[in-house]
């Protein structure tokens, strides 16, 4: 088995073993569901030690670690796996943010064995997007993401959560009709018949314009709903409210990726003709994104749902650098990924914090938490930052990055998405000062702070956002080769939008 198999399969494991607990044992089951997910964990690290991101260079679709097997001979389907310096960084954010979800969600009580259980097959899913070759072998893993997700908000949310479950599942499964039928397309058009991602990337050119549109846009529903890209995007803000805190974590830090990474690695480089038709259409929605998430943040008293709000504004960043379609622009939307990853993960994480000491989430409920709780005020405070894009961390780079890459080619468009930027600073900070400044609410006088498991789930996420947001190269060194060779990788493209 290789390595990216282990990866993949380990948190499968995981959920076996606990098949063999007795559902009493809560602590047996939290330790193997911890101990799964940070076991994959550092499994995932390994594979930096075998990844050479210089091979990416000479060409775009250059994989590593690939494995290979024919799977069901008579349909050209096989069982392939590589990552490159798209895909790596991201399974690495999933098997981070996995960890950080099962440490926090140590505190829940009812049915502690389904939820960890649901929890490590979400993540065999979303590992599995990522690191699949074979366009049936993606959607596997794709579909295998919607039943945990629905079963962990359906059960464990909140008062709304079976109606939110059911919207994000109804919403989800839309998207992906439609994506079956794009893959089904490509398989009849390909010649030989094959769902092999590589394969139908090298013989795009088979393909005709009016045909790659058609399909792009098959393609383009199912990706946009998991974005979410306007006006697919209203599943999302009562899904996280209604999510326990670590599923919100998973649902905004990777399955929103799965949405940009699915445009990236299948629409662009197997539809290069259908990309090229849509980019005046996904500049606008990246700037409705943008602005439209940001203005609805602003309108939000429910911390949740207005971190919630700004993962569509932030996502909106990701499409305008994408929109660019050069080397700069698929570094920033690529980089957004991962910081939004790691913020916002961090976010709904010190929401949950707060929640589950005074059960309620009305920023204008508190006030004067800063001197109270000032551990947790400090790490709010900066992950609000962070998310608001100031200079020195993570979230600075990502935005930096995609206007910079979209500005020569969309000037009025990236122009005007700069009032998202202005809009978010002035929500985050107007979160700060109602719930760490001023006189403090008598109401909250006997409020504790951070605990160790806590502090075990939201520290790593605050030290990388640090980390990246000074030294950024640690992680665009392991990307930029590969994107810049995504982002020539068709000339014609890429002088058409210069």
């Amino acid at each position: 088995m290789g390595i990216l198999s282990l990866v993949t399969f380990l948190p499968l494991l995981g959920a076996l073993i606990l098949l063999f607990i007795p559902k009493e044992d809560k602590t047996a089951t939290r330790a193997v569901g911890v101990g799964a997910a940070l076991l994959t964990f550092l499994v995932s690290l390994l594979t930096l030690r075998s990844f050479d991101p210089s091979l990416s260079a000479p060409e775009g679709l250059a994989m590593q670690m690939v494995e290979r097997f024919s799977w069901i001979p008579s349909f050209s389907i096989h069982y392939h796996l590589g990552v490159d310096g798209l895909s790596l960084p991201i399974v690495l954010l999933t098997t981070l943010l996995s960890v950080c979800a099962a440490v926090y969600s140590m505190n829940i009580e009812v049915r502690v064995k389904e939820f960890y259980f649901w929890l490590l097959l979400l993540e065999v899913g979303m590992t599995g997007v990522f690191v699949s070759l074979d366009l049936f072998l993606f959607y596997v893993f794709w579909e295998l993401t919607l039943v945990p997700m629905y079963f962990l908000i359906g059960i464990w949310g909140g008062p709304k959560k079976e109606y939110a479950a059911i919207k994000f599942f109804l919403f989800t499964l839309f998207g992906s009709v439609f994506m079956l039928l794009g893959i089904l397309a490509l398989f009849f058009a390909s010649n030989p018949h094959s769902f092999d991602m590589l394969e139908l990337a090298r013989s795009h050119g088979a393909f005709g314009r009016e045909f790659q549109i058609i399909v792009f846009l098959a393609f383009y529903l199912g990706f946009a709903v998991k974005v979410p890209a306007f006006p697919f995007h209203t599943w999302l803000p009562l899904a996280h409210v209604e999510a326990p805190t670590g599923v919100s974590v998973i649902l905004a830090g990777v399955l929103l990726k799965m949405g940009v990474y699915g445009l990236l690695r299948v629409c662009y480089t197997i539809l290069p003709a259908g990309y090229e038709w849509f980019l005046p259409f996904l500049v606008i929605i990246a700037f409705i994104n943008i602005v439209y998430g940001a203005l609805c943040a602003m309108a939000q008293t429910d911390m949740k749902k207005m971190v919630a709000y700004s993962s569509i504004n932030h996502m909106g960043y990701a499409l305008l650098g994408m929109a660019a379609v050069s080397p700069t622009g698929f570094s920033g939307a690529s980089l957004q990924m991962i910081t939004h990853g790691l913020i916002t993960g961090a976010l709904f994480l010190l929401v949950g914090v707060i929640y589950d000491r005074a059960h309620t989430r009305d920023i204008s409920a508190f006030g004067g938490l800063g001197a109270k709780v000032p551990l947790y005020a400090g790490l709010m405070s900066l992950t609000c930052f962070a998310s608001l894009g100031l200079p020195g961390l993570a979230g600075f780079i990502s935005e930096f990055l995609c206007f910079l890459g979209a500005f020569p080619v969309w000037k009025l468009y990236t122009s005007l998405s700069v009032i998202g930027i202005l809009i978010t600073a002035a929500f985050f900070l107007r979160m700060i000062q109602k719930v760490f400044l001023g006189p403090l609410n008598e109401k909250w006088a006997s409020l504790s702070d951070m605990n160790a498991r806590e502090l075990v789930s939201v520290l790593p996420l605050t030290v990388l956002t640090v980390l990246f947001g000074l030294w950024p190269s640690l992680i665009l060194d392991l990307m930029n080769p590969t994107l810049e060779a995504l982002a020539k990788l068709f000339p014609g493209m890429f002088q058409l939008v210069r």
